[in-house]
């Protein structure tokens, strides 16, 4: 597992309560949550707390990148506590039969109200070894670029 945790935030120009809706609805969560570049799919969603879903972001076609398969990576994600408008805690877990993609990450987005907006901190920790150190801090950049451009 990582040690360091892997944080990034930006002040979006959104209400928190839009941006707490972002995560809880599967149709607008599909629009910002996959990293630059994939395609992503949610089965299972059940919003709230012990609730969660199944995650598959798909790489290009015959990219071979994936964890779960030769194409995709699979994610079951549970949420472990949700603060209306303030806090989402989910833990997330691939599907993969790889000890390298192995754990459960801790996903922590935090809601703060700033004078033009709404800063938006995001903190993954226990990242599996098998993910570089790069790829969680540009997962989160990019995530929170797609949610602020949907939401401005």
């Amino acid at each position: 597992m990582s040690i360091v945790p892997h944080s990034t935030s930006r002040v979006i120009i959104a209400t928190s309560k839009a941006i707490f809706r972002a995560h809880l609805d599967p149709e607008v969560l599909a629009k910002w949550r996959a990293p630059a570049g994939m395609e992503v799919r949610f089965a299972d969603f059940m919003a709230k707390r012990g609730g969660g879903y199944r995650m598959e972001l798909r790489y290009p076609a015959e990219s071979g990148r994936g964890k779960s398969t030769a194409n995709s990576d699979i994610i079951r994600v549970r949420f472990v506590e949700l603060v209306p408008d303030e806090l989402i805690v989910e833990a997330a877990a691939f599907e993969s039969e790889d000890p390298d993609y192995a754990g459960v990450v801790t996903i922590t987005t935090r809601l703060s109200r700033v004078a033009d907006g709404t800063k938006v901190s995001i903190t993954a920790e226990n990242v599996p070894p098998g993910i570089s150190e790069a790829d969680p801090r540009k997962g989160l950049e990019t995530s929170l670029k797609s949610l602020a451009l949907l939401l401005e």
